[in-house]
This record gives C-alpha cells, structure tokens and sequence, in this order.
C-alpha cells in the first residue's frame, strides 16, 4: 500500500469513526460526512489517473457535485433545525414527536 492510498483510506476511516462515534451535534456530523466524500472525490481522481482512461474522468467530477448537493442539503437542515428547535444536538431531535 503507498503512502498515499494510506493517506485517503485513513481520511476515510477517521471519518467513518467521527460519524459513528462522536455524534453530537449535527454540523459535526455533516462534518464528518463532507469528509469522507472528499477522501472519495480522491481516491476515484487518483483511480482515474492510475488506469489512463477516458471514461473514467467524469466520475469524481459527478461525485463533487453530489457531495456538494448534500453539503447544502445538510445545511439547510442545521438551519431548520436550529430554528425549529433551538439548538443543534442530535440528542433532543427525536423522529417520534412532531
């Protein structure tokens, strides 16, 4: 393994963990996602120009702009939830109340 597919695994990993274990608030967990989509948009980028082809250079752009779609759709939930309840902590957002 080279040290720089050690590099994105790793950014991946420590995001996958952030995710998984340090759920706090909701912008650290978008964060965190935001993260690991970039260590993705890497990985597919450094695929694509290890192989030489063509037809693999659309997709990291195709990834970049669905992580972008999901950065803003994850902030416009921080900024409903925020006014909605006050506050940005998973612990009192609760899927069974209206």
């Amino acid at each position: 393994m080279t040290p720089v597919h050690f590099a994105f695994s790793s950014t991946f990993i420590l995001g996958l963990t952030g995710l998984a274990f340090h759920r706090h608030h909701l912008l650290s967990a978008l964060l965190c996602l935001e993260g690991m989509m970039l260590s993705l948009f890497i990985a597919l980028s450094l695929w694509a120009l290890q192989l030489n082809s063509t037809s693999l250079s659309a997709s990291p752009i195709l990834l970049l702009a669905f992580s972008a779609c999901e950065a803003s759709a994850g902030l416009a939930l921080l900024v409903a939830t925020a006014r909605t309840h006050g506050t940005d902590r998973l612990q009192n957002l609760n899927l069974l109340q209206c």
